[in-house]
């Protein structure tokens, strides 16, 4: 991939400090990208709308949402958790689309890619509160990236599971045995997915050699969700 496919682009990174904003933020700005790296939680409804504001004139908008994943039962998920969940997962999307989109459509140009989870695309025992919230980004996505095609922007999402990041798959989880004994088990690539290979494909949905991808969800996830 040539160094120059984001040279010149303005790139926001939401939550920049978590889940894959790190990695995200070094591959951009490698491929000569102007990064916005904002660390705002965006629970509070109207600061999307602030950070895409501040971020002045925004090429790229990478919806990296993270939160610790619930892990009850569902008959004992609380009206808490899931609404915890929503508001940290779901709700900040389509406020950062409602700020940035516009301009977007106004130019003929431009790109959000959301960085969402493989979680939605396979079942997983006391995980219906995550999968639910990961599931609504992925089809905000869907829905939102063929309305938006015909004005040249491109919506789309990765999909990831068993990437390796700080926030789901930390140095300590990484050196527990019977964690390696499920990557084993549980997915055919047989290790994590790196970070820095999920952040160079994130940079390539984000170029303009992947101009042809509208409202599609890319699983990274070492083949985890074909078992």
């Amino acid at each position: 991939m040539s160094n120059l496919s984001l040279a010149g682009k303005r790139v926001l990174v939401t939550q920049s400090d978590v889940f894959m904003g790190p990695v995200l933020c070094e591959v951009f700005a490698r491929h000569g990208a102007t990064v916005i790296a904002s660390v705002e939680p965006l629970l509070d409804a109207d600061a999307p709308a602030r950070v895409v504001a501040a971020a002045g004139h925004i090429d790229v908008l990478v919806a990296n949402l993270a939160i610790p994943a619930p892990t009850s039962f569902a008959v004992n998920v609380s009206e808490d958790e899931w609404h915890d969940t929503f508001a940290a997962l779901v709700h900040p999307l389509p406020r950062l689309c409602r700020a940035a989109l516009p301009a977007m459509v106004a130019r003929r140009a431009g790109k959000v890619l959301v960085m969402g989870s493989a979680s939605a695309l396979r079942g997983m025992k006391r995980a219906s509160t995550y999968s639910a919230a990961r599931g609504a980004q992925l089809a905000y996505v869907q829905a939102v990236g063929v309305e938006v095609a015909p004005h040249n922007v491109q919506v789309n999402a990765i999909a990831q599971n068993f990437v390796e990041n700080p926030t789901y798959f930390p140095p300590e989880v990484q050196a527990n045995p019977r964690f390696q004994e499920r990557l084993q088990r549980e997915v055919p690539l047989g290790r994590l997915v790196g970070a820095l290979e999920d952040a160079e494909f994130a940079a390539y949905l984000c170029g303009e050699s992947a101009n042809c991808f509208v409202g599609q969800v890319f699983p990274v996830c070492g083949g985890w969700v074909a078992r």
